[in-house]
C-alpha cells in the first residue's frame, strides 16, 4: 500500500512515530515520509536517526495552523494524526491549549486532507475517548467523531477518514513503566488505587494496527485491538519487588480502569480474531455490509474495559518485554 507513496505523520516526533517511521521504512518502500511537528529541537535530533535516507522529511509546523497544514500536504497520500496534547493533568489545568490542538487542530486536518486530495487519514485516539471524565478525553471523544463525520463532510471527495483506539502504551515517554522504573530505587512505588487496571499494548502493535485500518477502512471506522490487561499493583510489583506500594489517592480526570468501547458503542461494534471494530451511526454505516465484512455484532452491553477482559499479561510476560526492551523503554 505505502510503496512509493506519501505518507505523513502529524506530531512524528513523538513515540508513536518513533517506532512507525522504522517499521515503515523496513516492510514499505515509501517514496517521502514528512514528519510534520512543532518542537525544531526532536526533530534535529529525530533526523540523526535517519541521516543519509532522502526518504525521510521534517516539516516545522503546528495542527492549529491550517496555512501550515495545506502547505505540508501538497502532494500527500496517506495522513497518520499522532499530534495531541495528550497528558490529563496538563489538558485539565490548561483547557484552551488543549482544545485548540486537539479539536481545532483536527477540523484544520479533515479540510486540508479533503481539500489537497489524500487518499486516506488514520487518526490515533485513546481509551479516555470512551466514556471520558476528563477534558483530554471529551477533546479525543470529540476528534474522532469530527473524524467520522469528515467521510460525509468529504462529499464527492474520495479522501477517507478513520480512527483507531488503544490503551497505555508499555514504556512510552511519561508512563507508568518508565515512572516507576526510575524511582524503584527510593523503596516506595506511589499507586493511586489499589484496584486499577490498564490496558498493556507495545508501540509496535499500535503501528500494526494503524496498517490494519488502512487496508481495510472504507471510511469512519474505529478500531480497537484485543491486548491483555494487567493490575497496576502487579505491574508495581514485577518492576520493583522489593519496593512497598503507598496509596496515594487517585489524580484529577484520572480512572480506576481504562474502557475503549461502551456500552452505547456496543450497538455499533463487531467484533473480528485480532480486533473490535465500531461503526459509524450516521448514513445507516453501521449496516453497511462493506464495513462489516466478516465482523460479528457484540452482545447488548457490552463494554470492552480493562477490568472486565478476559485476557491479563502474566508477571512472566511482562518481565519478558522489559528485558527485550529495556534500552528504549522511556527514551520515546
Amino acid at each position: 500500500m505505502f510503496n512509493d507513496q506519501t505518507v505523513l505523520i502529524t506530531g512524528g516526533t513523538g513515540s508513536f512515530g518513533h517506532t512507525f517511521i522504522p517499521m515503515l521504512l523496513a516492510r514499505y518502500n515509501p517514496k517521502k515520509i514528512i514528519i510534520f511537528s512543532r518542537d525544531e529541537m526532536k526533530q534535529w535530533e529525530m533526523a540523526k536517526k535517519f541521516e543519509g535516507d532522502s526518504r525521510v522529511r521534517f516539516f516545522i509546523g503546528d495542527v492549529r495552523d491550517r496555512d501550515r497544514l495545506y502547505r505540508a500536504l501538497d502532494g500527500v497520500d496517506y495522513v497518520v494524526h499522532a499530534a495531541a496534547t495528550k497528558i490529563v493533568p496538563t489538558a485539565e489545568y490548561n483547557p484552551f491549549e488543549c482544545i485548540k490542538t486537539n479539536v481545532i487542530g483536527a477540523m484544520n486536518l479533515v479540510d486540508a486532507c479533503i481539500d489537497k486530495g489524500v487518499k486516506k487519514l488514520v487518526a490515533l485516539s485513546t481509551d479516555k475517548a470512551s466514556s471520558p471524565i476528563n477534558l483530554y478525553g471529551a477533546t479525543k471523544l470529540t476528534s474522532d467523531k469530527l473524524f467520522v463525520a469528515g467521510n460525509h463532510y468529504a462529499g464527492h471527495s474520495s479522501t477517507r477518514f478513520s480512527v483507531v483506539r488503544y490503551g497505555n502504551v508499555m514504556g512510552s515517554r511519561g508512563s507508568v513503566i518508565p515512572f516507576f522504573m526510575s524511582i524503584r530505587d527510593r523503596g516506595i512505588l506511589p499507586i493511586t488505587d489499589a484496584r486499577m487496571t490498564r490496558f498493556m499494548i507495545s508501540l509496535e502493535e499500535g503501528v500494526e494496527l494503524v496498517w490494519h485500518a488502512f487496508e481495510d477502512m472504507e471510511g469512519g471506522e474505529i478500531y480497537v485491538k484485543k491486548i491483555p490487561s494487567m493490575k497496576v499493583t502487579d505491574l508495581a510489583r514485577v518492576i520493583a519487588p522489593e519496593a512497598k506500594q503507598k496509596i496515594v489517592g487517585i489524580r484529577p480526570g484520572e480512572k480506576l480502569h481504562e474502557q475503549m468501547i461502551s456500552a452505547e458503542d456496543a450497538y455499533y461494534t463487531y467484533e473480528y480474531l485480532e480486533h473490535f471494530k465500531i461503526l459509524p451511526q450516521i448514513n445507516n454505516w453501521d449496516k453497511d455490509a462493506n464495513r462489516i465484512k466478516d465482523g460479528k455484532l457484540v452482545p447488548d452491553g457490552f463494554v470492552y474495559s480493562s477490568n472486565n477482559n478476559s485476557e491479563w499479561m502474566t508477571d512472566d510476560d511482562l518481565q519478558a518485554w522489559i528485558s527485550q526492551n529495556r534500552e528504549k523503554i522511556g527514551a520515546i
